[in-house]
Formats: C-alpha cells, sequence, structure tokens
C-alpha cells in the first residue's frame, strides 16, 4: 500500500503518570510497531497528557512534577511529546474532552479536518502555497527524498512545534498558542490523519464498570476518535470488549496490539514504582529511567506518602 493512502496516526495517552514509567513508553512503542506492520497506518507522532490536579487520586504528585518527570522520560524520544494542556486548565478534564481539544487544536494550526472511524475525511492535510512559489511552505532540503510521513511533518513542522508535539522546557511550560494559522490559501495533499486514544486493557476494562464512564464519552472515544490497546498483564482485551455491547458495537474501531515479543507490561505500573521508591528497593529500576529516579529523590517525591 503506498504510504499516501495510509491512515496517519497520532497516539494520544491520558493518564496520572504518578509517575510515568518505561512500561507507559513501550506502550507507544509497541503500539506504533503494531500500527505500522498492519500496512495500514504510519504513527507521525505521540501526546503524553497527564491528567489535571483536582483529578483527586490519593497520592497524586502536582502536575508541575509530573510534567517534568514526562519530559524526562521522553527527552531522548523524536517522536513523543509531553503536552501541558490539560493540566493547565481550571479543573479536571474528561479523557474525550482532551481528544476533542487536540483534533480542534489540530484543525485549527494545520488548516485539516481531521477524519474520524466512521467518516474518513476527504479533506487533506496542508501541502503547498497556492502562488506556486518555487519554494514549499516550510522547506527542510533534508527531507525531499524522504517517506511521506517525513515530508509531511517538515511542511507542517512549524505549526505543530505551536501544538502539543513539542517538548515543553523544564523550567517553563508554555500555554500553546491556539491561534496559530498557517496560511489561508493552501493546496493540499492526500492525507488522511486521526488521533487515536492510546491506553492499556486496564483503561478498556473500565468501560464496562457501570456508571464510571459518561456513555455518550464512550461513544465519542470508540466510536469517533477509535483506541489502540496494549494488553497487561491479566487481562484478556477481546473477553472485556465482548462484554460490553458499546465495544461490540464499535470493534473494529479497537485496535489491539499483538506481537510475538514477551514484553512485562506490569513494568506499567506507577503504583509498584512508588511503592518502590518508599521501600527503597533496588528494582525501582525496572519501572523509572535513572533521569525520572533522579528526579523523584532530588524533589523527595513519593517518599514518605502512599496510594
Amino acid at each position: 500500500m503506498a504510504e499516501t493512502t495510509k491512515t496517519h496516526v497520532i497516539l494520544l495517552a491520558c493518564g496520572s503518570f504518578n509517575p510515568i514509567t518505561k512500561g507507559h513508553i513501550q506502550m507507544f512503542e509497541r503500539a506504533r510497531d503494531y500500527l505500522h506492520k498492519t500496512g495500514k497506518f504510519i504513527v507521525i507522532g505521540g501526546i503524553i497528557s497527564p491528567v489535571h490536579d483536582s483529578y483527586g487520586k490519593q497520592g497524586l504528585v502536582s502536575s508541575r512534577h509530573r510534567l517534568n518527570m514526562c519530559q524526562l522520560a521522553v527527552q531522548n524520544s523524536d517522536w513523543i511529546r509531553v503536552d501541558p494542556w490539560e493540566c493547565y486548565q481550571d479543573t479536571w478534564q474528561t479523557t474525550c474532552s482532551v481528544l476533542e481539544h487536540h483534533r480542534d487544536l489540530m484543525k485549527r494550526v494545520t488548516g485539516c479536518i481531521l477524519s474520524n472511524v466512521n467518516t474518513p475525511s476527504v479533506t487533506p492535510v496542508i501541502g503547498q502555497s497556492l502562488n506556486q512559489s518555487s519554494q514549499p511552505v516550510y522547506q527542510n532540503n533534508n527531507l525531499i527524498n524522504k517517506p511521506t510521513a517525513v515530508r509531511f511533518l517538515g511542511k507542517v513542522g512549524e505549526g505543530l512545534s505551536r501544538m502539543c508535539c513539542v517538548r515543553p522546557n523544564l523550567q517553563r511550560v508554555t500555554f500553546v498558542d491556539e491561534n496559530a494559522n498557517l496560511g489561508t490559501v493552501m493546496r493540499y495533499e492526500e492525507i488522511e490523519l486521526r488521533i487515536l486514544l492510546l491506553c492499556g486493557s486496564d483503561l478498556l476494562e473500565s468501560f464496562c464498570i457501570p456508571g464510571l464512564w459518561n456513555e455518550s464519552d464512550m461513544e465519542v472515544i470508540v466510536g469517533d476518535f477509535g483506541i489502540v490497546v496494549v494488553p497487561r498483564d491479566g487481562t484478556e482485551p477481546e473477553q472485556v470488549i465482548n462484554h460490553s455491547s458499546l465495544l461490540r458495537k464499535y470493534k473494529n474501531n479497537i485496535m489491539v496490539v499483538g506481537d510475538d515479543s514477551n514484553h512485562p507490561m506490569s513494568i506499567v505500573s506507577s503504583t509498584k514504582s512508588r511503592l518502590a521508591l518508599q521501600h527503597g528497593d533496588g528494582h525501582v529500576v525496572d519501572y523509572l529511567t535513572q533521569p525520572v529516579i533522579d528526579y523523584v529523590l532530588k524533589s523527595q517525591l513519593y517518599i514518605n506518602t502512599s496510594g
């Protein structure tokens, strides 16, 4: 399948990230590898969106610390970024509202209309100015012979830099420029773009708990956006899907990551990493990257807390 006919994907993960673990990053990597192997998708970016402080979960440290730890965890990644929007709101935001924010922001900044899983868009994303100038809108001479996804990122790189896909400075996290505009008269390339929710199978399982999720939000999340599920120990995604009439309805919009590797996805657990920190357990290195461990110790986080 030609790359221009593949769906370009941005993976969005919402959560406490209290703290962010090696497993959280592995989820992104596994999901990207799996989607690429299907031959239907090109993953062009990943977004980590930490939850607002008012979420109220026991032992949740301030968003300032969680943003910093997330930033440290992805500092060597060339495609996963941390977005502060959710933390900067006046109060806690639903997962549905975070997805909608990034979809709407992408529309404003790139000038594209994002497709969803039910109604694929025929409106492609930003390309070159109609004035037929000799230079592309955002040119990088090194990108000319690169794959479509890379050329796409080069062309909208400036716009994306105003959005979620730029690592915020640890000392000064700035707001996204929601009024950014790349121009009003554009020629478009035939590229389909979607934002998909990335989650573990435990979140999928929570969809089946009565009253926990707003029914209309679930319809939007699974029906309009779609989700990519990374299995975790003790959960069978297929059984969870079959247990819910809504999940069965949108089964084709749920992509369960499957591969031949044996990843210990229990290391996703922030709870286990906090317990290891509290007990001085050397196995904490199995859960957290060294920069995150150093930050936790320097800031004296989790050491004397519970939850």
